[in-house]
């Protein structure tokens, strides 16, 4: 009779401190998703030519920082990844001739969050890329061959 009782007894002395032990809540399904991280793909595929501050060089890769290119319309920026450039451009008044590989091997993702990641860094104060506007263009997107 008295081990029933000592067990209900610790049971109402046990319960609230087992009530504050915290545990880590599973992840939703989304939360799972690794966020792409468009800071590491500049730094991959980008800072080598744009440069870590997104400067450029001069008459050789154009800069990143406040051109129309960059604040300018998102399809033509979204393009300029898919398929690089082989001719000298002209950006804001300057020129620059070094040639830009495709990177349509990238993620529509991947595209999304670097142009992004562009659009919001090097005093830029653009909108975001999104997934579905970057795959609306590689659907439609035409090389020069």
């Amino acid at each position: 009779m008295k081990k029933p009782i000592l067990v209900i007894a610790c049971l109402f002395c046990c319960a609230p401190l087992l009530a504050q032990i915290k545990t880590k809540a599973k992840p939703k399904p989304a939360a799972r998703l690794a966020a792409v991280d468009g800071k590491g793909i500049y730094e991959k595929y980008c800072l080598t030519c744009h440069q870590g501050d997104g400067g450029g060089v001069p008459n050789m890769n154009p800069p990143l920082i406040k051109t129309s290119y960059v604040l300018g319309y998102k399809t033509r920026l979204i393009k300029v990844v898919l398929n690089g450039f082989s001719e000298n451009v002209n950006i804001d008044g300057e020129s620059y001739s070094n040639v830009m590989p495709s990177h349509d091997f990238l993620k529509d993702q991947e595209i999304a969050a670097v142009l992004t990641y562009v659009r919001k860094n090097f005093t830029n104060k653009a909108g975001p890329i999104t997934m579905a506007q970057v795959k609306a263009v590689r659907a439609t997107n035409k090389k020069k061959i």
